[in-house]
């Protein structure tokens, strides 16, 4: 499996026990989901904090 991690543009090394639990967590919530199908070939999620009015 080939995790990667970025920040603000910037890629973040992940250690092996990272990217186990990182790709398992990630693949085990999504392929939960109705409607994603069992030979999926690609995950993205994108996170961005919320701005503060």
């Amino acid at each position: 499996m080939d995790v990667r991690a970025f920040v603000d543009g910037e890629e973040i090394r992940l250690n092996e026990f990272v990217v186990k639990i990182l790709g398992g967590t990630i693949v085990g919530a999504v392929s939960s989901l109705r409607g994603v199908k069992e030979d999926w070939k690609e995950i993205k999620i994108e996170v961005r904090r919320a701005c503060k009015a």
